[in-house]
């Protein structure tokens, strides 16, 4: 028995998870990342899909983060009118 599986094998209840499965999850995740998604011809292993989404998740951190501050830049310096226009534009 493989290493692999005896460390599988240890896990109790029906949490098991196949490889089959765990494939299909990768190739989910290399669909929904912008870099990889047209690179389904080309192999790419689990490891580089994973880094790329945990580097994607971060950068889309990133992007939220600074728009959340140019909006805040944006209603502060806006009059009260066009304020609550984009606070009500924001609320649809």
């Amino acid at each position: 028995m493989s290493s692999r599986r005896s460390r599988s094998s240890r896990h109790s209840g029906g949490s098991r998870i196949s490889e089959d499965q765990i494939n299909d999850l990768v190739s989910k995740l290399q669909q929904l990342l912008p870099e990889l998604r047209n690179r389904s011809s080309d192999k790419v292993s689990a490891a580089r899909v994973l880094q790329d989404t945990c580097n994607y998740i971060r950068s889309l951190h990133r992007e939220v983060d600074d728009l959340s501050d140019r909006l805040s830049e944006l209603l502060e310096s806006s009059d009260t009118t066009q304020a609550a226009l984009i606070r009500s534009l924001l609320m649809q």
